[in-house]
Order: structure tokens, then sequence, then C-alpha cells
């Protein structure tokens, strides 16, 4: 039985585990190797003390924020993420209307399961397309010129995934794409029926989920899971900042060398970021990362931040570390996973409410008033 409000990001990662295929939700929660850094990600905010204040009028709370010329309801959105309809039937359309509804950024994979075209139009322009340097030169420049023509003012390259990482659950499952049916997958469908007769359903009246940016490609390109992005190198951060005449965001960005280098070629903002603890398992947290990388860009450029994000609390301790916008990836997914749209929408609200009491109970009322100053270490604690 679905409880009638979902009130925290745990409460829809069980619903989902119990409703989803193992596959699927495996894919949807593993991370790479023994999968350390996911717990990492989570337990690096709990690390995080905001410093409690008071006697002063927080009647009135606000959460609309601006990043990236792009004014937003909330502080945070949703992170690229791609083959989203494994969750749930239809769940790129989903995530669209409810960024159009909370006025809030998504994220747009390469690989998302709806068109990049329909999404921007879906979420009424709250969308930003990420970009994968695609072994395909042309199919690449095809995007690019795709998400001009469609009306995107925000480009995310995705720079951490030059070579697929080591996943044990994928490979113990037999995830991939397309995906292998074998008997015991065949029978992990069966016990879930919900899943499967809904996914069916939407097939037959909507088209079988693929990756439909390449199956609309005039350039014939075929979409290989793990294959390689090498040529997301630094000749082709600058060859695609002389391309893309908008924002430019760069995504996966972790040492401060790296960002220094980024904000020199003109990209418009770092986007902290370690996948979700799906690529390098040893890397650092990503909330570790966004002190040190502000130190090193200054406080001049935008700095978005995803990883281990399961509150609203959360988005706040990262605004206070230093990070101008939030990003929630697994979160979303384990709405969407639980109960479809009204799951998402449970996810979007607990954290907005959870949000707005935590930024009051530091003493501030703004979005813009939330600093180093809210941490309990600035004083002297």
């Amino acid at each position: 039985m679905v409880p009638s409000t979902l009130y925290t990001v745990e409460e829809a990662r069980r619903l989902s585990r119990l409703r989803l295929p193992r596959m699927m939700f495996d894919y949807i929660e593993g991370g790479s190797g023994d999968e350390r850094l996911c717990t990492r990600n989570i337990e690096a905010f709990d690390k995080i003390d905001l410093m409690p204040r008071v006697l002063t009028n927080v009647a009135e709370r606000d959460l609309s924020s601006h990043i990236l010329g792009m004014d937003t309801g909330l502080p945070f959105g949703i992170a690229p993420m791609g083959m989203c309809a494994i969750a749930t039937p239809g769940a790129d359309q989903i995530l669209a209307r409810e960024a159009a509804r909370r006025r809030i950024p998504l994220g747009v994979s390469t690989a998302s399961s709806a068109t990049l075209e329909s999404v921007i139009e879906q979420s009424e322009g709250y969308a930003w397309f990420q970009l994968y340097a695609d072994p395909a030169v042309a199919f690449v420049d095809e995007l690019v010129g795709r998400a001009e023509t469609s009306g995107y003012s925000v480009l995310v390259l995705t720079v951490d995934v030059p070579i697929s990482s080591f996943r044990i659950r994928d490979l113990r499952n037999g995830f991939g794409f397309p995906m292998t049916w074998g008997p015991r997958q065949l029978l992990d469908l069966a016990r879930h029926p919900r899943w499967s007769l809904g996914t069916l359903a939407h097939s037959l009246s909507h088209g079988t989920p693929k990756p439909m940016n390449y199956a609309t490609s005039s350039q014939g390109a075929s979409f290989v899971r793990g294959s390689s992005r090498a040529r997301a190198d630094w000749d082709f951060l600058h060859r695609l900042r002389d391309r893309w005449p908008h924002k430019l965001v760069v995504k996966g960005v972790q040492a401060p060398e790296d960002a220094r280098r980024i904000k020199a070629a003109g990209a418009d903002a770092i986007y902290v970021s370690n996948h979700g603890a799906r690529q390098l398992n040893a890397a650092p947290p990503s909330i570790d990362s966004v002190a040190p990388i502000r130190a090193a860009i200054g406080d001049d450029m935008p700095l978005i931040v995803d990883g281990g994000v399961r509150s609203g609390e959360h988005v706040i301790k990262a605004i206070a570390s230093g990070a101008d916008f939030v990003m929630i990836g697994r979160s979303a997914m384990y709405g969407l996973g639980a109960n479809g749209a009204d799951g998402l929408s449970d996810i979007i609200d607990s954290f907005a409410r959870e949000a707005s009491s935590v930024i009051g109970l530091t003493g501030k009322t703004r979005m813009n008033d939330i600093d180093a100053n809210c941490l309990a270490g600035a004083h002297g604690h």
C-alpha cells in the first residue's frame, strides 16, 4: 500500500526497492566499486553543522533563487540522468512538467528517454541540456545545434566519464543497452507486475523506451552504454566554448586546479560532482570539494553541486558551504520509482518545506542570505 505522502527520501527509496525490478533499482542506486563513496557522499553532509540563530523575525521566508540567468522558485533543480524511464513510464515528461510547475532547472541528458526538443517545450524553458563527448563527432555537433535551435540557454558538458567505471551491480544483473533478457531477468519482471505491465502499456501506446536523442539523430548515431567519452579534453572544451553562444557549464569537477583552468577557458559555471559516486569510487565526497573549488575560482563564478543530497537541510548546507545552486539526482528517481509523478512531487515538497524551515532556524529569510556565517564553525564553535 502506498503511503498517502512520502516525507523522506528513505521512504521513497524503500518503496522503490519493492516496486522496481531488481536490475532497474540497482541501476538507479548503484555506484562504482564497493560503492563506499555512495555512503560517504551522504555522510559528509552529516559532518556539517549549522548555527541556529534567535530573536529574528523569520515568519516570512522566500526560497526563490537565481542561477545562470534563470529565476527559480527553489534553490535546487534536477540533475541530468539518462534512461529515467526505468523508474516509471514517461519519466522524462513527468520531470519536465514538474520543472515547469516549480520553476526549477531540469538537466536533460544526452541519453534521455525523450527528445531534447520535447523536454524543453514541456518544461516551459526550465531545462538545461547535458552533453557527452560521444565518439561520433558529427552527432555531437548535431546535438549542440539542436539544443541551440530549440532554445536552450544553458549547455552542461559532463567531463567525468572519459571511460566507463566498474559497476558491479550492473555487471551482475546484465544491465546494459540493449537489455539482456535471460530467465533470471524475466523472472524479475514477473515478480514486479505493476512496473512490468505499466511499462508494457506505455510502450504499446508510445513506443519502447530508448535514448531518443540518438533515435532521432540524422547522423544514424547509436547509443552504446559505456562507450568512451575521452574526446572531452581541453581542446574539446575550447572548441565548444567557441561554438556555443550561451551559458556553458562544466560538470564533474573536483580538483581546484581543473576549476581554475575551466574558468580561464571561459566557462560560465563550475558543476562540482563525482557523478553520484558512479565513477571514481576513491574520489572525495562532492560536498567536500565545494569549499576548495570556491576558494580556487573566487566569488564571481557560479558553483553548482550534486551528490548525496537527500534533504532540504542538505541543500542549505551545500549553499552555506559555498555553492550557489544544488541539483538532486537519486532522490528524484526514488520518488518516481515509488509513486510516479506523485512520488516526485512529494520529494520536492519535502525538500522545499525542510529548506524553508532550516533557513528560518538559522535566522535567515532569503536564499541570498545563506553563506558561510550560517555554519557553526564560522562562530568558533
